[in-house]
């Protein structure tokens, strides 16, 4: 549904002034972060050459893109092309963008305009992303359970789970750890997420055959 959240990123993994690419069902997304902080959310192409914004710069709070430096500000709108210095941008000229926002340490994404705020989590926060080489379904069987927020402990650290489908065959898995776990547990945590990671791979690779 083109009105709900889908998990997109963990806000930790989107520092302020970088970009970053992410997806958003079919659509390739340019995810980044102004020097303010604010988190934003863009179909990840230029409008001048198609060239992927996530590979651009930020400066301040607009977005540059690496090939011939057109800059983009508020909601997408080009607000300046290097080659033409004296030339204020038409309003033609715009990114498309996404409704974004950012709860329990997520960049949340969507389409639309959803009917509610995106979920919160009390106590977890975001830990770790991993992209799966498996559908999503394969990897709510990997963690014993199904739809899209999964509830489980990995080795003894309780987690939130938000699987994202990424294609036929591809997951992004986010992780969400407690606020409290302490140092060592992550560190399990993260061992843990990696078998994960390769049961659900192998699992699907089984089913394949």
């Amino acid at each position: 549904m083109t009105t709900t959240w889908t998990a997109a990123a963990l806000s930790q993994d989107i520092p302020a002034g970088t970009a970053a690419p992410g997806r958003l069902g079919d659509k390739d997304l340019a995810i980044w972060r102004s020097a303010s902080g604010k988190i934003e959310a863009w179909a990840d192409r230029c409008p001048h050459r198609g060239m992927r914004l996530s590979h651009g710069f930020v400066r301040g709070e607009a977005l540059s893109c690496i090939y011939h430096g057109w800059r983009y500000g508020q909601a997408g709108q080009c607000i300046k092309i290097p080659a033409h210095p004296g030339l204020e941008p038409p309003d033609a000229i715009r990114v498309p963008a996404f409704v974004v926002a950012e709860a329990s340490g997520v960049v949340w994404v969507a389409d639309g305009a959803p009917a509610a705020a995106p979920p919160a989590f009390e106590g977890f926060t975001g830990f770790r992303s991993l992209q799966v080489e498996a559908p999503a379904s394969a990897v709510a069987e990997a963690l014993g359970g199904k739809g899209d927020v999964i509830r489980v402990a990995l080795g003894p650290t309780p987690v939130v789970a938000l699987i994202q489908p990424l294609g036929a065959d591809r997951s992004g898995l986010h992780l969400l750890a407690p606020l409290s776990a302490a140092p060592e547990a992550l560190d399990a945590l993260s061992v843990a997420a990696e078998d994960l990671r390769r049961r659900a791979e192998a699992g699907q690779r089984g089913r394949a055959a």
